[in-house]
């Protein structure tokens, strides 16, 4: 399993070269065209890739002898310097420095979570960004046979290789000739490589990115399905000079416009659901004489006013038969099993659910998300930040309020972790965990040491006392689309406890009620009500007058009788 983070983009990011663009058939009703071998050049017959390569960094120098651009174009992204300064906010962050509720900080642990950068060798601070060569061409454009294990600093293995030292584990090598002339376009599998993973495994971190993704049905993901739009990674997350649209630190909440264009010049940001559907998606049935047969698409076009079109269309996530850790205790690792060495427990299903490495877990399929207000800023508690610890510290925050144009409520995922503070400078910690060393809490399990060298690591100040403090980190959910047919129904809003309980500044019938406008329909309902005893009383005295009439009145006799009615009975 890896541990390493998610990058600084929207999921799935990590593609680094361009594939169609999705937003030409947004109004056309055409898919965009299956996935293929739709290039020029077969690299197995580039001589420059006929030889025995041993190391990554001789496989980058045959690559460069063509793509001569391609390694200077990397390192100018964020995928390579793991460096962002957030334009909203003005904080520096990125993997150097943020800090999450799961394996919490790379710092002392480079070598073992950096497997997930797209370089070679990053395993402290005396790595070469300058260096082209030690841009890794593979990670991103091999073909399905490459790995990076965790431990090697960004290498794969050149030899066999046992990791870690001791374990009785052994890493094969990686045959890196066929890796170097199997190439092509990147496919969900290569992005998943990390995205998938971060946070220490498959579907830990994210919630609606995980292997299932890589062949997935058409109920679980629309958009990336063989029998559905078959889209990879970059489809969405188009690039331009290695540059991979979408971000997670300050992402897109409201776009409300019209599909782009296919070539098109535009500062859009290019993975919205409006860049290819438009900000009215919602057409009539076809062939209905009146949309309201079903759902009224113009009513459903005035929800995407408010709400994000993920809000609707992913009713679920971790929907694929992989489970997503919902929380993460960090306070009980260390407990030792029955013969006093590291255990694992296992739920049911065979889930780990606990470590003695990493503490305890709380795993769920099938979750629903929480709904919040959202505008696209967000801003992070760093461990320069003095926090509260009688409250839950938010790792990052989500900003927006209701109702403005620039806001909209999303769907998210909220991870609950429990991890270890300065509780004299009301600092959160990044412990040392990963590297097999005598002060590394996986291998010591001592957290003075391991949260001792972490600090210097970080250059943050430790006073040496310890504790643990709950925290939160919000995640948007924005992957695993569902069918149209299996969007979230109308009334599990529309009802009391229903999906968007307790969100602000929305009135939903069936949910809300305004005294004031109660008052006013009972006021309605009782005017109606006198009014129609008013009008029915009129109508009474009305017709008994009429019955009386001007031949009505007192009878002369029977004579007069039979001339009325010569049947002696009264009309």
């Amino acid at each position: 399993m890896k541990c390493g983070f998610s990058s600084l983009f929207l999921p799935l990011a990590l593609a680094l070269s361009l594939t169609g663009n999705a937003s030409a058939f947004a109004t056309s009703g055409n898919a965009p065209p299956k996935a293929g071998k739709t290039s020029t050049a077969d690299h197995g017959k580039f001589k420059e890739l006929q030889q025995d390569f041993k190391s990554g960094q001789e496989v980058t120098r045959a690559c460069l002898t063509c793509h001569t651009e391609a390694a200077r174009q990397v390192m100018q992204t964020r995928h390579w310097t793991w460096e962002y300064t957030n334009p909203d906010t003005g904080q520096k962050l990125g993997k150097k420095t943020m800090l999450n509720g799961f394996c919490i900080g790379d710092k002392s642990n480079e070598a073992y979570c950096n497997s997930c950068h797209i370089g070679y060798g990053w395993e402290n601070d005396r790595f070469d960004f300058a260096n082209e060569e030690n841009v890794d061409c593979l990670v991103c454009h091999n073909q399905g046979k490459y790995s990076k294990p965790s431990g090697l600093a960004g290498h794969p293995a050149y030899v066999r290789t046992e990791y870690p030292p001791g374990s009785g584990i052994f890493l094969e090598p990686e045959d890196l000739t066929q890796a170097a002339t199997h190439v092509g376009p990147t496919r969900k599998d290569n992005c998943g490589a990390c995205h998938y993973n971060g946070g220490g495994g498959d579907g830990v971190k994210h919630g609606d990115l995980d292997s299932s993704l890589n062949q997935p049905s058409r109920q679980l993901d629309v958009h990336m399905s063989a029998d559905g739009g078959n889209f990879s990674c970059s489809t969405c997350h188009q690039t331009d000079a290695h540059q991979v649209s979408g971000s997670r630190i300050s992402p897109t909440a409201a776009d409300p416009h019209g599909p782009l264009l296919r070539g098109q010049a535009s500062d859009r940001n290019p993975t919205t659901c409006q860049a290819c559907h438009g900000d009215a998606p919602h057409q009539a049935p076809a062939g209905s004489i009146n949309a309201a047969q079903e759902k009224n698409p113009e009513l459903l076009n005035t929800h995407a006013r408010t709400l994000a079109c993920q809000t609707c269309h992913i009713p679920t996530f971790a929907r694929g038969g992989v489970p997503t850790k919902m929380t993460w205790d960090w306070s009980q690792a260390g407990k030792m099993g029955p013969d006093g060495k590291p255990q694992k427990i296992e739920d049911e299903h065979g889930h780990i659910i606990y470590d003695s490495r990493k503490g305890q877990f709380g795993l769920q399929e099938n979750v629903v998300p929480e709904y919040l207000w959202f505008n696209g800023k967000v801003s992070y508690t760093l461990q320069t930040d003095k926090i509260n610890p009688d409250r839950p510290v938010a790792i990052n925050t989500f900003h927006g309020a209701p109702g403005t144009a620039d806001a909209r409520i999303w769907p998210v995922k909220r991870f609950r972790s429990r991890q270890p503070y300065d509780m004299e400078n009301l600092t959160l910690l990044v412990p040392h965990t990963a590297i097999p060393d005598d002060t590394a809490y996986w291998y010591n399990f001592d957290w003075d040491k391991a949260l001792k060298v972490g600090a210097e690591a970080t250059g943050a100040p430790f006073s040496g006392k310890y504790g643990f403090v709950d925290t939160e980190m919000l995640w948007l959910i924005t992957h695993m689309v569902a069918p149209k047919e299996d969007a979230v129904d109308c009334i599990e809003c529309h009802k009391q406890g229903g999906r968007l309980e307790g969100i602000p500044g929305v009135y939903i019938p069936g949910r809300d009620r305004h005294p004031w406008l109660d008052n006013m329909g009972w006021a309605l309902v009782g005017l109606t009500t006198l009014g129609s005893l008013g009008h029915g009383l009129i109508r009474i005295l009305t017709r008994r007058r009429q019955d009386k009439g001007p031949h009505d009145g007192p009878h002369d006799g029977p004579q007069d009788d039979k001339h009325d009615n010569p049947h002696g009975a009264r009309s």
